[in-house]
């Protein structure tokens, strides 16, 4: 029987074999830890300590300021050195708590004290999940405890674990589906029992075909909840996409997946649940994978909220033996961010450090050449919009025909159409000017 897939997409090459199957190595840092407070969607947490101040691991140091925001802890003891506006790797600035390390990872009294899931109510669950400060881990960022409370929860029909990884290079999740299948399941059956009328589906694509074994493992006796097996394409973790293959059912631009019965949940974000609910642990630590061919040890590692990225692309080796590091990019090669330099932090939804011994956007540049016309950049976008077109009405500057009639704010920049593209056209980096453009005159 054939897999279940969507419309469009693509094929890239996987080049996961660089860290799949190593051991997850524990990371512990040596330099001062760094939070921004906008390390989510909404509002920028408010921080609760103050310069001089002392903490411990996963103390509060900021809270969630409005109802979509997000908690954030210390993933590290030591004292408060400052609170102040800095310039991340990324180009944006944001507001940070600077923590001196000590070194020791003093935690705060309570947590790893466990609790039977069985014992939690709704209520505990996602005050739990509120107090641990967890979001959308696979990239999105949006608060979870949000995420689940929609208006009508016996509407909800599904919940879906995604478990996809389909981005090249990244191997994370399929390592913590291995270790923390059991996890994994606990914390689905806790949603499950927060949304009574809901059946649960874990969908992994089948290039990971160890994982798929131990979720199925851990699944066999458990009533309502399954593996579901999915052809490996690009982007098959699109959470349009995926309820698309999952239930059959199509979202709508501007639609949320609540309004067609639909919860999804990364993978990632669903283990940290189970360590919020079950160990009182907040979210202090992430997986992440640093791979790429510019990179002497592509490896798993677990690692502290708050890292310097510069200190985790140094723990993974540096540069490869014979090769110079062109090009970092903070998530993987098809909806990554480029990083103008590694003294930054690693946050909430950072999932992966690709490392590059040639720029590839360079090599394209290079080849660039007009419109072709050809038409693959449509047939490749997984939800039917027609990038040809969209590309030409932003660089003429009519950003109203780009939104209101090419609908192009439901791009969700997956970077399909720009791998197609045999004139080498930046698409995906046109569209997110694009958005950026039109969302600044919005707020103003």
């Amino acid at each position: 029987m054939s897999l279940k897939t969507f419309r469009g997409g693509v094929h890239p090459e996987e080049k996961k074999e660089l860290s799949v199957g190593k051991p997850i190595e524990v990371y512990l840092p040596k330099g001062d830890l760094v939070f921004p407070l906008n390390q989510h969607i909404g509002k920028p947490a408010k921080p609760v300590v103050a310069k001089g101040d002392k903490v411990l691991a996963g103390q509060l140091i900021a809270e969630a300021d409005g109802f979509v925001s997000a908690n954030i802890v210390s993933s590290c003891s030591g004292t408060v050195k400052a609170i102040e506006e800095r310039k991340l790797g990324t180009g944006a600035k944001a507001t940070c708590i600077v923590i001196e390390n000590d070194g020791n990872f003093t935690l705060q009294e309570g947590i790893g004290v466990e609790k039977d899931p069985d014992s939690l109510s709704n209520d505990e669950i996602l005050a739990a999940i509120k107090k641990a400060g967890i979001v959308g881990m696979g990239g999105a960022g949006f608060p979870t405890n949000v995420k689940l409370m929609p208006k009508n929860p016996d509407n909800i029909e599904y919940i879906i674990a995604n478990g996809c990884e389909c981005e090249p290079y990244i191997t994370c999740d399929d390592e913590l589906m291995k270790k923390h299948a059991r996890q994994i399941v606990i914390a689905m059956k806790l949603l499950m029992q927060l949304f009574e009328n809901a059946a649960g589906v874990i969908a992994i694509e089948d290039n990971k075909p160890t994982a798929i074994e131990a979720m199925r493992g851990v699944c066999a006796k458990e009533k309502g909840l399954s593996v579901m097996p999915v052809q490996t394409k690009y982007p098959e973790g699109g959470e349009r996409n995926l309820i698309s293959v999952v239930t059959g059912r199509n979202l709508k631009g501007g639609q949320l997946p609540a309004e067609l019965g639909c919860l999804v949940c990364n993978v990632a974000s669903l283990y940290a649940i189970y360590r919020a609910c079950c160990l009182n642990e907040p979210l202090m630590d992430r997986l992440v994978t640093v791979s790429g061919e510019g990179v002497a040890n592509p490896h798993n590692m677990l690692v502290k909220l708050g890292t310097s990225m510069a200190e985790l692309v140094e723990a993974a080796g540096g540069a490869a033996p014979g090769k110079e590091i062109k090009k970092v990019l903070s998530g993987g090669p098809m909806m990554g961010i480029p990083l103008i330099s590694l003294d930054t932090p690693l946050c909430k939804n950072n999932n992966a450090i690709t490392v590059f011994a040639e720029d590839p956007v360079e090599q394209a540049q290079l080849q660039m050449t007009a419109c072709f016309r050809c038409g693959r950049c449509q047939q490749a976008c997984p939800i039917g919009l027609v990038p040809q077109l969209m590309a030409n009405a932003a660089e003429r500057g009519d950003l109203d025909y780009y939104e209101k009639k090419l609908y192009g704010l439901d791009c969700f920049q997956c970077g399909s159409c720009t791998f197609v593209c045999p004139a080498k056209r930046p698409l995906m980096q046109t569209f997110k000017q694009a958005k950026a453009a039109i969302m600044a005159a919005k707020r103003k």
